[in-house]
């Protein structure tokens, strides 16, 4: 494919798109804001505002365009870039047969930057035209200990925010400041919409919230408690980071976009129907809504994104860099299935409208889609976060239930190995992306000489140290790893074990 003279991607220059791009289906202009977001990363790029978008075009509604949200100054790049462009990007969706997609997305109708002016992004959160404010935060943006469930007071952010709530850091300062704003002004509060993995993400997102307002005022905590929606939901599509190689290929359609996102062709999300104000139906575009999402966040956290951690742990400690490489190893195929059936599928409720045996089947199809290069850095950023909400409630639940806990025990024991020695087998260092790696790394780096020292993070095992069953497990597994770093090896045994 040669080269053409590139556009750059605006609105004006939306008629001027190649053929085989699709532009958004409605008039831009025309679009309000009724949707704030905070996060716009990837993922949310995706995901809600590519539903979004698909809604607004398939129904005409166009009072759900997006506010973006970045809080830190790291979001300053993707404001700037975004901005230059009127906020649209292009989302390349790739299949596993090499067939490409490309759709330019309209739903971003505005971008605000908390840290440079906070009192406008709680004024937009407290306009009588946002019904939905969603969150896009990591798992670790909820601010809870994972021992114990409750919201860390002891962050020094919290700590800021309380003192300043009218410049606060963390969005539970946003949130409240702005609910405090729309009570004043005897506006109905908007809806709280969660759009990460974490299981019951409304629920935790409900608790952390009334947490920090009970500690701003009791009263505000009250009516927030009664009067917001917290709808819990499931997301998923798989988005990899964007890579120079998306941008250049874009170019040589004849679009010069500074930020497209890229993403596999499976979309769901399915949502508890349960929203403080409108909404818009994106049910008529795909999405599903529930009145209990349990089931279906449960199936997805504990099989993909536990699943991303297997591949992603074992996989950068064998060499490998992206998740299709790593599942297009039989081994690594036959570890991860077996992980799946034996010591997930036992502790899943049914699942209605899911066979269990077919979505195991399409996870492993849609991780060696050779097309999305998932890198297995950003799968493992995060990873005490991550583990801690897709792999030890496994853990927990085999051992109240005396399944077996081999696999994820495993898993546990090669991270130890991965946060001390931070190297591949080839010894090339591995990026390790982690609010707690200097913590885990103070920890795993006296494996050698107290084998079950990484226990001693309270705030990931305490609910585990008291099973002598897990402890033992892991003792035999971290030594047996340690002695051996081979992830093959240790796969192999395992499923050989079972097998025997």
């Amino acid at each position: 494919m040669q080269n053409k003279p590139s556009i750059l991607l605006n609105n004006a220059n939306l008629t001027a798109l190649p053929e085989s791009v699709v532009e958004p289906g409605y008039d831009r202009s025309k679009v309000t804001s009724g949707i704030v977001h905070v996060g716009v990363g990837g993922f949310h790029r995706s995901h809600e505002a590519f539903y979004t978008d698909a809604y607004m075009a398939e129904s005409g509604d166009l009072s759900w365009g997006i506010c973006g949200v970045g809080l830190r100054d790291a979001d300053r790049k993707m404001k700037t870039l975004l901005e230059a462009q009127d906020y649209l990007y292009t989302l390349i969706v790739k299949h596993p047969d090499g067939t490409i997609e490309n759709k330019v997305i309209g739903s971003l109708s505005d971008f605000l930057l908390g840290c440079d002016d906070p009192e406008a992004v709680i004024d937009k959160m407290a306009s009588e035209e946002t019904k939905i404010v969603s969150l896009t935060i990591t798992e670790g943006g909820y601010n809870f200990n994972p021992a114990t469930g409750e919201f860390d007071f002891s962050n020094p952010d919290v700590i800021y925010d309380l003192a300043n709530p009218n410049t606060p850091r963390l969005v539970f300062g946003y949130l409240v400041a702005a609910l405090k704003l729309r009570c004043e002004n005897g506006l109905p509060p908007f809806t709280v919409q969660s759009c990460d993995n974490v299981q019951h993400n409304g629920d935790v997102a409900k608790k952390m919230l009334i947490a920090y307002a009970t500690a701003v005022d009791s009263d505000l905590a009250q009516w927030i408690e009664s009067e917001v929606s917290f709808p819990n939901a499931m997301v998923d599509r798989i988005t990899p980071a964007t890579t120079p190689e998306d941008i250049s290929y874009l170019q040589q359609l004849g679009i010069q976009d500074e930020w497209p996102v890229t993403c596999e062709p499976f979309h769901q999300w399915i949502i508890e129907d349960k929203f403080t104000l409108a909404r818009p139906e994106w049910e008529q575009v795909g999405a599903q809504f529930v009145t209990d999402v349990t089931p279906y966040e449960k199936m997805k956290i504990r099989l993909l994104n536990a699943g991303h951690s297997v591949l992603g742990i074992l996989g950068s400690l064998h060499g490998f860099e992206t998740i299709d490489e790593s599942v297009q190893d039989p081994l690594f195929a036959k570890f991860l299935r077996h992980f799946m059936d034996v010591e997930v599928t036992p502790i899943l409720s049914p699942v209605a409208g899911i066979n269990l045996e077919e979505y195991k089947s399409t996870l492993l199809e849609r991780f060696a889609n050779p097309n999305i290069k998932d890198g297995l850095a950003r799968i493992c950023s995060e990873n005490a976060a991550k583990l801690s909400t897709f792999m030890l409630p496994t853990i927990l639940d085999n051992l109240a239930k005396n399944g077996e806990i081999e696999c994820a025990t495993l898993i546990i024991a090669a991270w130890c190995y991965y946060s001390d020695k931070r190297v591949d087998k080839q010894g090339k260092a591995l990026a390790i992306s982690d609010a707690m790696a200097d913590e885990v790394h103070k920890l795993a780096s006296q494996t050698s000489e107290r084998s079950t020292a990484l226990l001693e993070l309270d705030a990931l095992f305490a609910s585990l140290t008291s099973s002598s069953v897990f402890v033992m497990a892991y003792k035999k597994q971290v030594v047996a790893f340690y002695d051996t770093p081979n992830v093959k090896h240790h796969m192999q045994m395992i499923i050989d074990n079972y097998s025997s």
